[in-house]
């Protein structure tokens, strides 16, 4: 991946797989906005997600994007500091991705955009996706027409190829997303982005239970001494 990281993510923090990480944001909406939600202040120190090889790795298992199998694969087969670059690799790629939605969000994203997206196409060209017939999960209810279904996988020839799932869902936000409802959190210290699909759309928070409360808070505080001179 060509993309350089940009400075203002990626001196911020880069906790090490050996420190416990809080549970990662899956609040945007898409996978594409949890990827580059993978670096956030949840109580105001930056946390990085991606900071090791393994913190990359136990990333894409909470998201769902790589299966276990693979994923422990990966760990046996990979060579020393194999794993740590790629996910210096993937931070690169988030921080380049993070400066294209934020410069285009709030707006209808129109064809000419292509022209900033030649590093994405060159990683999507890298992919090696097919597909295989398999019997129809157990979950599925008795009205399907057929009990088995296509399921697509790709070939997992080295460890830099766990950005390709990475690609495909930035691939489905550019083209599949309403950029004019991609928001990001309006407290002041937060960087997390969002769909946001409310009614009106109205959603100024990355969460009620946490910056919205914490703009609650900041408000009530605001006007307490103003209440107490009053009295």
């Amino acid at each position: 991946m060509a993309a350089r990281p940009h400075p203002s993510h990626e001196k911020t923090a880069t906790p090490r797989a050996t420190q416990e990480l809080p549970s990662p944001f899956f609040i945007g909406g898409v996978l594409a906005l949890d990827f580059l939600n993978s670096i956030a202040s949840p109580v105001d120190v930056p946390v990085e997600w991606l900071g090791s090889g393994e913190d990359f790795l136990n990333w894409l298992s909470k998201a769902n994007l790589v299966q276990p199998e693979t994923l422990e694969h990966m760990r046996r087969s990979a060579g020393p500091g194999e794993l740590d670059a790629v996910a210096a690799q993937a931070r690169a790629l988030r921080n380049w991705f993070r400066s294209f939605v934020t410069s285009h969000m709030g707006a209808r994203l129109r064809p000419k955009a292509i022209q900033e997206l030649e590093p994405l196409n060159r990683l999507l060209a890298r992919d090696e996706v097919y597909g295989q017939i398999v019997p129809r999960s157990a979950g599925s209810d008795g009205e399907t027409i057929s009990g088995l279904e296509f399921v697509a996988d790709r070939r997992w020839r080295s460890p830099d190829t766990l950005l390709l799932p990475l690609a495909k869902v930035m691939a489905d936000l550019v083209t599949t997303v309403d950029f004019t409802q991609v928001k990001g959190c309006e407290w002041h210290t937060c960087t997390l982005l969002f769909v946001d699909t409310t009614r009106g759309h109205m959603r100024r928070w990355c969460s009620m239970a946490v910056c919205g409360n914490r703009a609650k808070q900041a408000a009530h505080r605001e006007r307490a001494p103003r209440g107490s001179k009053a009295k």
